[in-house]
């Protein structure tokens, strides 16, 4: 298995910027994709971002593209997730997550193995 802890959320001014990260153990980090997910308050948890285990192959949601960069380190066993020009509907607890049987739909939660704990999002209108 892979522990994974999300770091770096807080409260933000719409049009402001956050970086999350979230450090990985256990099992070989570099093998995997990783993907961002989020959930606000009454609604499902949906897909943000993922990444290859290369880190050149990167996937995001309509609602973030442009805004938002998802990055790994595998040296450092960290994922993150810059997150610009955010806006009130971005509020949400995110997560990390890893794929670790090589799914192709890295935008379904229920392809992903191990999950983080969440780091809160709010962004202030």
């Amino acid at each position: 298995q892979v522990q994974l802890v999300e770091s770096g959320g807080g409260l933000v001014q719409a049009g402001g910027s956050v970086r999350l990260s979230c450090a990985a153990s256990g099992r070989a980090f570099s093998s995997y994709t990783m993907g961002w997910f989020r959930q606000a308050p009454g609604k499902e948890r949906e897909f943000v971002a993922a990444i290859a285990w290369n880190g050149r192959d990167t996937y995001y949601a309509d609602s973030v593209k442009g805004r938002f960069t998802i990055s790994r380190d595998n040296v450092q066993n960290t994922l993150y997730l810059q997150m610009n020009s955010l806006k009130p509907e971005d509020t949400a607890v995110y997560y990390c997550a890893v794929d670790l049987h090589g799914s192709t739909t890295y935008y379904l939660p229920r392809e992903y193995d191990c999950w983080g704990q969440g780091t809160q999002v709010t962004v202030s209108s």
